[in-house]
Order: structure tokens, then sequence, then C-alpha cells
């Protein structure tokens, strides 16, 4: 394994290059101005407004925490303005101010002044070759933060086997949830039956207690008619009576004699 050499380090080389590119910066926009990522944003909404942020990030390569720091920065000093997007509620808008505008317009010629002093640093011959490399190395950035802030998308063989999937396991949900249907409504028809059996059987007991009744009845009917047609039976007279009795029917029966003439006499 080769030893590590500064000069052949791209991170170090990189970072030389924007050290001094951010020196020229400064050096011509100042202190008062707006420093290179603010500059950055502002340019950029300029040319594309009402941008959400998710929009800015993809547009300046700042990470989405850093952004929202500086939009936050940026629209308390007035040089932005936020608003709630049509499209989503949750997402914000970002429009340029017209004081934002007159601050972005006062910095950009000094900015491309500092810019074109720092490609001078390299012959106008490789100067093209330069810029080509760091666009060429931009591009693949943009491509590697755009695959990891996209959806993750499955091969259709594994996406087709987990739709199958689903849907069987649906199925097999709906199978369960029509069997236990089934049960409960046999376990219910089961208990309502067993509720009314023994109201049934206690019908059932019942009906021969009101035919015996419906029997009794005529019995007791025959009884008061029986009560009614029977002669009343008399008491029996007291010996004494019977014999006067008996003689005054004989004596009204028996026709009396006639008297003789010699009786008479």
């Amino acid at each position: 394994m080769a030893d590590f050499a500064l000069q052949q380090s791209p991170g170090h080389l990189l970072r030389r290059a924007q050290q001094y590119a951010d020196d020229l910066y400064k050096k011509e926009v100042g202190a008062t101005g707006p420093t290179p990522r603010q500059f950055t944003v502002l340019h950029t909404v300029s040319m594309e407004e009402g941008l959400s942020q998710t929009d800015l990030v993809r547009r300046t390569g700042i990470d989405r925490s850093t952004l929202a720091d500086m939009i936050a920065r940026l629209t308390k000093k007035g040089y932005l303005a936020r608003q709630r997007t049509k499209d989503d509620a949750r997402a914000n808008a970002v429009k340029l101010t017209a004081q934002g505008r007159k601050i972005m317009k006062s910095a950009e010629t000094k900015v491309m002044k500092a810019e074109e002093d720092a490609l001078a640093m390299l012959p106008k011959t490789q100067q093209s070759s330069f810029m080509k490399n760091l666009r060429a190395y931009a591009e693949a950035l943009d491509k590697i933060e755009a695959e990891m802030m996209a959806p993750k998308r499955q091969p259709a063989a594994k996406k087709a086997a987990k739709t199958t999937k689903k849907t069987t396991a649906k199925k097999a949900r709906t199978k369960k949830g029509a069997a236990a249907t089934q049960t409960a409504t046999t376990a219910t028809e089961t208990s309502a039956a067993a509720s009314a059996a023994p109201a049934k059987k206690a019908r059932t007991k019942k009906a021969p207690a009101k035919k015996t009744a419906a029997k009794k009845a005529p019995a007791k009917k025959t009884t008061k008619a029986a009560a009614k047609k029977a002669p009343a039976k008399k008491a029996p007279a007291k010996k004494g009576a019977t014999k006067q009795a008996t003689a005054r029917k004989v004596a009204r029966k028996t026709p009396r004699k006639k008297a003789t003439p010699a009786a008479t006499a």
C-alpha cells in the first residue's frame, strides 16, 4: 500500500482550492455582503421562484439542515419570504423579496470578479478542461444525492413476489374472517335454539294441565245439573203424625152411611 501524500490527496487539494476561492470571494464582496452559500441560495431562488426547500437542496447541494437554518436567517433579514405550497400544505415555497433581489444584484458583479480570479490561477488552455472536470464531479455528486433522496425501488421479480404474498395473506385473512363469522353465527343459532328448548318443554308440560282442567270441567257441570234435577228428599215424619195423616185419608175416601129409620126412632 502506497504512503499517504497530501499532494496526491483529492480531498486536500479540493479544500485548498475552496479556501483560495473563499478568500477571493470575501475580498470582493466584503463582510457586509452575503456569504458564498447565501449568495448561492439567493441566486437559485431568483432564477426559479416558488421552489420548495427540498428543491433547493437538490439545486444547491447544501444539506437539508444547513439549508433550513440559512433560509430562516435570510427570511429574518427580509431577503426571502416563505409560504405554503398549493400542492403540499406541509412544504414551504421560497420567494425572493425586493430587498433580497437588491442585495443579490449588488453582490453579483463582485462574485463574478472573484470567480474569474480563482480560475485565472490556471493557464487559459487548462481552464476549459478544469471546469469540465469540476462539472463532471459535481454531476456525479448530484446523481448520488438524488438516489439517496428518491424512494427505493424494488426489482420487478421481488415486487411481484411481494404483491403475490400480500394477496395470499389478504385472501387467508378473508377466509379466516369468513370462518370466524360462520362459527359465530352457528354459535349464536345454537345458543338461541338452546334458549328456546326449555320454553317449549315448559309449554308442553303445562298443556296436559289445561286438558285435565278441561276434562274436569264437565264433571262439575254434571254434578250441578244432577243436583238441580234430583228431587229433594223429605225429612222422615214422626210416627204419630204419620198415623193421623193416614186416618184422615181413609176417612175422606170412605163414604158416609145414611141413617136408617130404625135408628132414627
